[in-house]
């Protein structure tokens, strides 16, 4: 006796997937391991980003030595998050397959710009997929299309964690972002491209605090002072992104909005198609055929 696949939430076989048409599919969702998966990875995250701003006069320590370190800790966490998800709802091969063709786009799609006036326009993938897909799985695609975007340009350096970490939470920001089973169309997307500014000039930010502790050479107004006061560290930090990044900053904002603007309405039609088609949300079981002669009775 053959069995086939049947749909256990109670309506019976169906093609679709158990949303209807105005509930968001999440591939993930979240709960209680992976929110505190979730909230232990960006704490160190936090940490390793800003504890020079706190650190005394006589600290030698670079981002280059410490690196290594937060990149050992960061796999594992990405792994917990994945394992979280996968003991509180159940990642399936349809997941992680979705996490591997949009990683592999966003990570093709890094190259087209390299960073050239801050020409990048895999940030619309990012925060449309973390959108449609939710802060879940959208933190791990982020993080691994730019670990994979990096293998892919070269890009491999002490950098590259802080990349990680920092991408990983511009795509959760999207799937935190309000109103995912009503607010549709024009409304959406101008929340999307504001999202996006705000998320790619974010970006740069943060990425600056990766470095700036540690350069030498600068003028004493942009510097950083170890020991000093933070808010007198923070005004030379502003400073020194406005003096330094803001041009390629304000670029990648803008060429993210163009790009949500539009194609945003084409890649969420898609994306939300290939999710509802996947049926995450569907408990799936396996049933014996019917007798033979019963279907045409």
């Amino acid at each position: 006796m053959s069995t086939h696949p049947h749909r256990t939430d109670g309506a019976g076989p169906r093609t679709g997937s158990g949303a209807g048409p105005g509930r968001q599919v999440r591939a993930v969702r979240l709960g209680p391991r992976s929110v505190a998966a979730l909230v232990l990875i960006s704490a160190i995250g936090v940490m390793a980003f800003g504890w020079p701003l706190l650190a005394d006069s006589a600290s030698g320590l670079a981002h280059s030595k410490d690196a290594p370190w937060l990149f050992a800790a960061l796999l594992p966490m990405l792994l917990a998050v994945v394992v979280a998800t996968i003991a509180d709802t159940g990642l399936d091969a349809k997941a992680i397959a979705m996490l591997g063709v949009l990683a592999a786009a966003g990570a093709a799609m890094r190259p087209l710009g390299a960073g050239t006036a801050g020409i990048e326009p895999m940030f619309f993938l990012m925060v449309l997929s973390g959108r449609v897909l939710g802060p879940g799985f959208g933190f791990v695609l982020g993080s691994v299309a730019m670990f994979a975007s990096a293998l892919l340009t070269g890009g491999v350096g002490p950098w590259m964690p802080f990349q990680m970490l920092t991408m990983g939470w511009v795509s959760m920001g999207a799937g935190l972002l309000p109103g995912p089973d009503r607010l549709r169309g024009r409304r959406e997307l101008a929340v999307l491209a504001a999202y996006g500014a705000v998320a790619a000039v974010f970006y740069g930010l943060v990425m600056n605090l990766q470095g700036w502790p540690y350069i030498a050479g600068m003028a004493s107004g942009v510097s950083f002072v170890p020991g000093d006061p933070l808010g007198q560290n923070l005004a030379r930090y502003i400073a020194y992104c406005l003096a330094t990044s803001l041009g390629w900053d304000l670029p990648r904002a803008l060429v993210t909005v163009i790009l949500t603007c539009t194609l945003g309405g084409t890649v969420l039609k898609a994306l939300r198609r290939a999710t509802r088609r996947a049926a995450f949300d569907v408990p799936v079981s396996f049933s014996p055929d019917p007798p033979r002669g019963a279907a045409s009775r």
